[in-house]
Parts: C-alpha cells; sequence; structure tokens
C-alpha cells in the first residue's frame, strides 16, 4: 500500500470539523429524543452563536495579533439588520430557512461593511490604542441602535432617526397595516423566530472553513507574519492595511451572521444586549480557549456558556464558583509548572503527520 503523509495542519483542521460533526449528531439526536431539558434546549442556538463569535474574534486578536473590545458592536449591526430584513420578507418569502438565509446574509454584509468603514481608520492604531478605538465604536453603536425606529406597511419600509429624543413609532406614519421592527430604547419586539439548531451548525461549519482555510493560505501567513513582526513583514513587500482590513473585515462579517442568528432566536431584542460585558465574554472565550487556537475558542465558548446552567444547583453561588474557576483555570493554563504537569499526564505526539493507507 501507498503511504500518504498529511500535513499536521490538515490533520489537525480535519479532526476539528470531525469533532464539532459528532457533536452535533449527538446533540440532535438527544434532543429529537427528548432527552435534553427545556433550558438546555434553548442555549443550543445562543451556544452556536458564540461559537462563532469567539472564533471570529481569534481571526482579529489570535490570528492578526491586534486586540479588538467592539466585537459586540459588529453582532449588534447583524443582529438587527438581520431582524429588519427577516421581517421586511415575511410576506415576500414563506420558506423560513430561506428568509433565515437571506437574513444571515445581509446581516454578514452589512456587519462587514461597518467594519471597513471602521477598519479604515482605526487599524492605524496599535496596541491599547486600537483596543479603546473599538470599545468606543461599540458603545456608539449600541446608543445609535437606540434612536432607531423602523417600520414596514405597504408602501416598504420605514426608517426615523430620533436624534432629538422627541421623536416615537407614530411618527413612522404607518398605514393600518404597518408593522414596527424596531422601536427605539425598546429595541426589535414581536420578531419571528427562525433560528434553529441545524442553522447554528451550518454557520459553524461555514465559520470554520472559511477561517481555517483563510489562514493556511497565502493571505493567512502574511496576516500572521504582520502579528510576529509588523516591520520585517513590511520590509519583504507585504500590503500592511490590505492584509489588515481582510482579517478585520472577515472577523466583523462572521460575528454580522452570528448575531443575526443570534437575534431571529428571541422574540425581544434590546441593544443593550450588546454592550462591553458582551465584548468582554466573549475576548474571554478566546483567551480561554487560546489566542490562536481555533478548536480551543469552540470548547471554551460552550464551556463558558454552559457552566453557570451547570452550577445552578448552587442558587445565590453560582455566579461566585463560576468566576473562580475560570480564574483558577485561567492560572493553571498559563503557569509553567501545571503546563509540565498536564503535559506528563498526557504527552504530546511529536510526529510531523500521519500515514494513512491509499
Amino acid at each position: 500500500m501507498k503511504k500518504i503523509n498529511i500535513k499536521k495542519t490538515t490533520r489537525s483542521d480535519f479532526i476539528t470539523y470531525i469533532g464539532v460533526i459528532i457533536a452535533f449528531v449527538v446533540i440532535n439526536t438527544m434532543l429529537n429524543g427528548g432527552m435534553l431539558t427545556r433550558s438546555f434546549s434553548g442555549m443550543l442556538v445562543p451556544i452556536c452563536c458564540f461559537i462563532v463569535m469567539a472564533v471570529s474574534l481569534n481571526f482579529t486578536v489570535g490570528i492578526l495579533g491586534e486586540l479588538s473590545l467592539g466585537h459586540a458592536g459588529f453582532v449588534s449591526i447583524g443582529g438587527f439588520s438581520g431582524v429588519i430584513a427577516s421581517q421586511s420578507l415575511a410576506t415576500v418569502i414563506e420558506s423560513e430557512p430561506v428568509r433565515l438565509l437571506v437574513a444571515l446574509v445581509i446581516g454578514a454584509l452589512c456587519a462587514a461593511f461597518a467594519g471597513l468603514l471602521v477598519g479604515i481608520p482605526v487599524l492605524r492604531l496599535r496596541g491599547d490604542y486600537l483596543a479603546i478605538v473599538t470599545l468606543a465604536f461599540g458603545e456608539i453603536i449600541k446608543e445609535l441602535i437606540k434612536c432607531l425606529y423602523v417600520g414596514i406597511d405597504k408602501k416598504g419600509v420605514r426608517f426615523i432617526f430620533n436624534a432629538t429624543g422627541k421623536l416615537t413609532a407614530e411618527n413612522l406614519k404607518l398605514d393600518e397595516t404597518g408593522e414596527v421592527i424596531i422601536n427605539g430604547a425598546l429595541g426589535a419586539t414581536r420578531t419571528d423566530t427562525i433560528s434553529t439548531f441545524t442553522a447554528g451548525f451550518i454557520l459553524i461549519m461555514i465559520t470554520l472553513i472559511i477561517v481555517l482555510n483563510l489562514t493556511r493560505s497565502r493571505s493567512g501567513r502574511a496576516i500572521m507574519a504582520l502579528r510576529d513582526n509588523r516591520i520585517a513583514a513590511e520590509s519583504v513587500g507585504i500590503n500592511v492595511t490590505k492584509y489588515k482590513l481582510m482579517a478585520f473585515v472577515t472577523s466583523a462579517a462572521l460575528a454580522g451572521a452570528a448575531g443575526a442568528l443570534y437575534g431571529l432566536n428571541f422574540s425581544g431584542l434590546d441593544s443593550s444586549t450588546f454592550d462591553i460585558n458582551m465584548s468582554i465574554e466573549i475576548l474571554l472565550m478566546v483567551v480561554f480557549g487560546g489566542l490562536g487556537s481555533i478548536r480551543g475558542s469552540i470548547i471554551a465558548a460552550a464551556i463558558i456558556k454552559l457552566l453557570p446552567e451547570m452550577l445552578r444547583f448552587l442558587e445565590s453561588y453560582r455566579m461566585l464558583i463560576y468566576a473562580v474557576i475560570l480564574i483558577i483555570v485561567m492560572i493553571a493554563t498559563n503557569n509553567p509548572t501545571a503546563k509540565n504537569l498536564i503535559e506528563k499526564i498526557i504527552p504530546k505526539r511529536k510526529k510531523k503527520g500521519a500515514e494513512i493507507d491509499e
């Protein structure tokens, strides 16, 4: 039999894909069999959304090497644009899966456009300055959405931006068939919940295909070169602005798609949901799973979202224990002694590649 050498990165990516597929099959089987509790079943779509958010942010923080604290801003843009698209097309596209797909694409495009507008001036900054500006961007988006009124009637979609604070939904002047989609500070109301666990799984797979293939490509190597040594990368002719924007816009687009899926999972959506706490939570998932580790982001996102629910039996001590566990894990994973102990328990294979029979 002829032997085929598989690259270590290819094998790692293949394991990631297979792991996600197995997890989906097992959970979906349990879901259809009524083996999951109602609270856990309701968390499946949000977990899928946060996995995509964590993987997309890891592309900016771990692969590109730039700290962004405004990821929730892109998620909110995708969420509300996806809701507007879905509600506006409710009478035109009767098929919910097709309408969900359109909403995800529109959410991704709107977030990508915002990422492009923000990235052009912001990516000239580095380090703490970039983090502060992206943080401000996230907060500005949240406040702008609070001033937005959107409705639809026979004449189409109508928008009002309440800059003075004196306008209400009545100023949309909708006819008797009209419906308010976004009601200012109240956010999106009476939204059709069309998100599904299957759609979440498909979005995760698409995200992994985009991120992993881009990372292994020539463009991905250029992006990582900028992360490792910007001056050396520039000296060999790598276009800093081009590749930084590529990573930033890709990350924003994936976050927007996740936001659309997240927004269409709830009948009501408030802009205050997408505050600095969400950005910090997503960043925590990235750090918890390891910078640059896509598989780690998937596992970390699932654990961080499930852990509070698993600790619910502790009642008032639940969040305290949750915080203590996170601190212990963070210290342990960054402690040389703990790392050596883990490597002794689970020795790493030092092979350049795997061999399989053709």
